[in-house]
């Protein structure tokens, strides 16, 4: 599993869409209604019983917005919201494919009406038929990301446009693919740190699509809760490993070069953009638990209780792959985990990985269908996550206990500016 040290720890480049909280200014609409409602609904009541006491209640200032309601990410910028924000705790995947007869002009205007509505629902307004669902929230750091699979483009007249970093990914042995539940002609990643946030925008962007386009496959998934821990931490995946210790970080000098697509390069529609390599990687628990904890730290070559390498140090310190122990033998085993995936092990081949874990009840037979919505970010995915798969499916001791389920392969274009919408140098190009 490339995942097994996705970072949690991703602070915030000068050009990514900005964070802002409570004193950032101005007025949710979502809350101005929803608490003009609320104060509506009470005035009436108790005006029925005083109007001297009903006053009093309409004109009751109402509290602001808690801390993880207040947080809200631009939708315009360089990049797409979604890439380099901090992970949140509740998520949504969705691919679509395109309707029998839509032709490019439809799919413009699918893009247009969704980052129509990602750009409200992001800054905390309501959509003109809105559900209410999010009525009394604010934006909780929601977050909606667009991306374009192989097969768009056939079927819009682009072929020409189809970037070749689009190819379809190599088989991997240890892959057990379900079609109907990989690749896609378009994809929409969607975060919040609020869970009726983030469902009220997947129902909003399903009812966008109208007959422009019919959902293909839907995955949800969920990470540990901002302010669930005494000081900030790298968070945890479902087998209770500390997953995220070695992400590249923004702040690293080639962070961008590694990640995003650069002006100038090809195609000229991608510039800023990204790809995004999605796996559902099942966790196969009732056997991992199994293991004595002495066990599962040599398959990951990490210590469980705080993520350091069993060659020592803390979380952060290098691992020092030539360590042995007394007897001669190398301290991290040769098929560990974080040994094969490391960069250094790679040629410095890097990715932003960025997850969900996921759980979608039990089987017949009792076992969890649990794991990690792998979401895997980088310029060039034959530089990134295919070489570094490639090793781990040849030897990777955590394969035992994973099984790669569904898979897609998405490009992701650059943000747009006020006025324009996702996508649009392409579909207007």
């Amino acid at each position: 599993m490339t995942g097994a040290n996705d970072s949690q720890d991703i602070s915030r480049p000068e050009d990514s869409p900005a964070l802002s909280g409570p004193d950032a200014g101005g007025f949710s609409r979502r809350r101005l209604l929803g608490t003009a409602g609320a104060a509506g609904a009470a005035g009436l009541a108790v005006g029925a019983a005083g109007g001297v006491l009903g006053g009093s209640a309409a004109r009751a200032e109402t509290p602001a917005l808690a801390t993880v309601g207040s947080s809200a990410v631009a939708f315009h910028g360089r990049h797409q919201p979604g890439i380099t924000t901090p992970l949140q705790a509740a998520g949504h995947l969705a691919a679509f494919d395109l309707a029998p007869g839509a032709d490019r002009k439809a799919a413009a205007a699918l893009l247009r009406r969704w980052s129509r509505t990602a750009e409200a629902l992001m800054a905390g307004r309501p959509t003109a038929d809105d559900t209410g669902v999010a009525l009394d929230a604010g934006p909780s750091s929601l977050t909606v990301t667009f991306g374009f699979g192989r097969s768009f483009f056939g079927r819009t007249g682009l072929e020409k446009q189809r970037p070749l970093a689009l190819d379809p990914l190599p088989d991997f042995s240890s892959d057990a693919l379900d079609p109907e539940r990989s690749n896609g002609d378009l994809w929409v990643q969607i975060g919040s740190n609020d869970a009726l946030v983030a469902f009220h925008a997947l129902r909003a962007l399903q009812k966008d699509t109208g007959d422009a386009a019919r959902l293909r496959w839907q995955m949800n998934g969920f990470n540990r809760a901002p302010g669930a821990t005494s000081h900030p931490m790298t968070a945890r995946n479902l087998m209770g490993q500390v997953d995220g210790t070695k992400n590249p970080k923004p702040t690293e000098k080639n962070f961008a070069q590694r990640i995003f697509v650069p002006s100038g390069g090809e195609p000229s529609w991608m510039a800023h953009g990204s790809y995004a390599v999605v796996r559902r990687i099942r966790m196969l628990l009732d056997d991992w638990e199994k293991l004595p904890v002495g066990k599962q730290e040599q398959v990951i070559g990490r210590r469980k209780s705080d993520g350091a390498p069993l060659t020592g140090g803390t979380e952060t310190t290098p691992m020092d792959l030539e360590k042995r122990d007394a007897s001669g033998g190398i301290v991290i085993p040769a098929d560990a985990h974080a040994r094969i995936s490391a960069p250094e092990a790679n040629g410095g081949a890097a990715m932003l990985r960025r997850p969900f874990s996921f759980h979608d009840g039990f089987d017949g037979d009792g076992a969890p269908d649990a794991g990690l919505l792998f979401i895997a970010w980088q310029a060039d995915p034959y530089r990134g996550f295919v070489p570094v798969q490639r090793k781990l499916d040849r030897g990777d001791a955590l394969s035992r206990f994973i099984r790669h389920e569904a898979s897609g392969l998405f490009a992701v274009p650059g943000g747009c500016a006020p006025g324009e919408y996702v996508g649009q140098p392409l579909l207007e190009g």
